[in-house]
Formats: structure tokens, sequence, C-alpha cells
């Protein structure tokens, strides 16, 4: 179980890092400082969201979507935050968030369903 946990944190970080760096410069994000945002603001909640989402399965395994949108909500206000306080050249932070959020979010939806 533990070694499963652990490469599917990795996994998913890594993952989420590459898209949403791709969802960042598509959108005409530049900064080197904003990159850093987005790779600190990442390790900050998309390992905490996997391992809580991961545990709750463990505890009540028929959590479903619902937790998977709690846990996400969660993540895109948290990285609200920290792009409105501390980014250069993302204007609408919440939105951004939202959106880059979504398109990794999505993506990964994709990804599992075709594995």
């Amino acid at each position: 179980m533990a070694v499963s946990l652990i490469q599917s944190l990795i996994i998913s970080l890594l993952l989420t890092l590459l898209l949403e760096s791709i969802f960042a410069f598509v959108v005409g994000v530049r900064g080197k400082m904003d990159y850093l945002l987005l790779v600190l603001v990442n390790l900050l909640t998309n390992p905490l969201v996997v391992l809580l989402y991961s545990l709750s399965l463990l505890f009540i395994p028929f959590t479903g979507i619902w937790v998977q949108l709690i846990l996400e909500a969660m993540a895109v206000m948290t990285e609200g935050i920290y792009y409105k306080k501390y980014a250069i050249s993302i204007k609408r932070p919440f939105l951004f968030s939202l959106c880059i959020n979504g398109f990794s979010y999505g993506v990964g939806l994709l990804i599992n369903y075709f594995l």
C-alpha cells in the first residue's frame, strides 16, 4: 500500500506540474517567478489532495466524486490566494487557479480512463 501511494503521489505531482506548466505558458504566463510559484503551490496542495482522497477511500469507500470536488475546491482556493498575493503576470488569480486545476484534473481523468 505505501509504495503504491508514494508512486501515486509522485506521478500525480509530476503530471500536474507538466500539464499546469503547459497551460500557464499557453495562457501567457512568462515570468520565471510565476512558474516557481506554480511549482510551490502544487507542492503544497497536490500531495495533500491525493493523500486525503486516498485515505478517504480507505475509511469511506463510497466517497467518490464529492470528496474529490471538495478537495479540489480547497486546492483552487488555496492556490488562488497564493497567486493573488505573489504572482506577477497572473491577472485574475482565482479564475486562473480554477481553470488550470480544471485542465489538469480533466486531463488526469482522461489519462486514467485510457489506462
